[in-house]
């Protein structure tokens, strides 16, 4: 899965976006990948359409994420006492 590629402002428009997928997607394929799924906010125009020319198709999906919250503090068991440490 391909996420959280981002190319700088700067530098869009050269070549680097293009060359970072198809070397993913090459070291994909030399692993032994059948297939590789990548994500993209859909306000990303210019990327989602990078995507598309390079031969990703638009999956009908969900996704998903759940975030752990840091666990609480724990109590003793008599009288609800913060242990010492």
């Amino acid at each position: 899965m391909i996420e959280h590629v981002v190319v700088e402002q700067d530098a869009r428009g050269h070549g680097v976006g293009t060359a970072l997928t198809m070397a993913t997607i090459d070291l994909a394929q030399q692993q032994g990948a059948r297939s590789i799924d990548l994500t993209s906010r859909t306000s990303r125009v210019a990327a989602n359409h990078l995507y598309q020319q390079l031969g990703f198709r638009l999956r009908d999906s969900n996704v998903y994420r759940y975030q752990s919250q840091p666990p609480a503090p724990s109590r003793c068991l008599d009288h609800g006492k913060l242990p010492r440490h």
